[in-house]
């Protein structure tokens, strides 16, 4: 194991043995913090008793598939936006504009087209992961180095082989950025809109264990979302890695 992860690690056994003897201590208010042993203690109610497993399947069914629609139809859309000069200056902004803007204020809107339900949550993460994938695919393929290009040039590539075989492979870890943005927003949107309308997966079981006051349950289910996140992000980078051998 690598000295930067067991450092990693390390840190956060530090920070949660801190957090443990403050809150024994009572150097924290037992009310607003929770003990580590008391969210961990918690976890086994969760699956009992909660349905953890069902709810956190449904949160990434939806998480899957926004991000994977946001993927079909983000990549190519990132592409025209590099290869029509003009349709990238027109839209180029509007996409940074919407990476920037709090998209999912927009949930009431989205409950009157589509309902309170499933499509809401899937329509509102996809929005917010295709931003990341058009960003990042026009990106990527306008920072492939000219020097590239000119190989391929010499060689006689027709603009259909340039693509695929140079430039394409020079944008993967562009595009691969945008993919794990895009699982991640979608990820937040699915658990943020399932919190708002109290409908879904993991957001409803966190938005009912807040509630109920339960805030050692609440924090449990709160950290297997941000160990999702993680997952999305060590998957995304192995495959980055699988697609591009050394």
């Amino acid at each position: 194991m690598r000295r930067s992860t067991l450092l990693r690690f390390a840190t956060l056994a530090f920070a949660g043995g801190l957090l443990e003897a403050l809150v024994a201590e009572g150097a924290l208010p037992a009310y607003i913090f929770v003990r580590p042993s008391a969210m961990v203690a918690s976890v086994a109610d969760l699956f009992r008793d909660e349905d953890l497993l069902g709810r956190l399947l449904l949160s990434l069914g939806s998480t899957v598939l926004a991000a994977g629609f946001a993927i079909l139809a983000g990549i190519p859309l990132g592409w025209a936006l590099y290869r029509y000069r003009l349709l990238g200056d027109m839209f180029g902004n509007w996409f940074a504009a919407l990476a920037a803007a709090p998209l999912i204020l927009l949930y009431p809107l989205f409950l009157v087209v589509f309902g309170r339900g499933e499509p809401t949550i899937v329509a509102m993460a996809f929005l917010a992961a295709l931003v990341a994938v058009v960003l990042k695919t026009r990106e990527g393929l306008e920072t492939v180095r000219p020097v590239l290009r000119a190989v391929g040039r010499s060689f006689r590539l027709t603009g259909t082989q340039l693509f695929w075989k140079i430039e394409f492979p020079a944008a993967v870890p562009a595009i691969f950025t945008g993919i794990r943005l895009a699982l991640i927003f979608a990820l937040i949107n699915v658990v943020g809109i399932e919190f708002l309308i109290n409908f879904g997966g993991m957001g409803e079981l966190i938005a009912e264990l807040a509630d109920r006051y339960e805030i050692p349950s609440m924090d449990a289910a709160i950290l297997f979302v941000v160990l999702v996140n993680v997952g999305f992000f060590w998957a995304t980078e192995k495959v980055e890695q699988w697609l591009r051998p050394a």
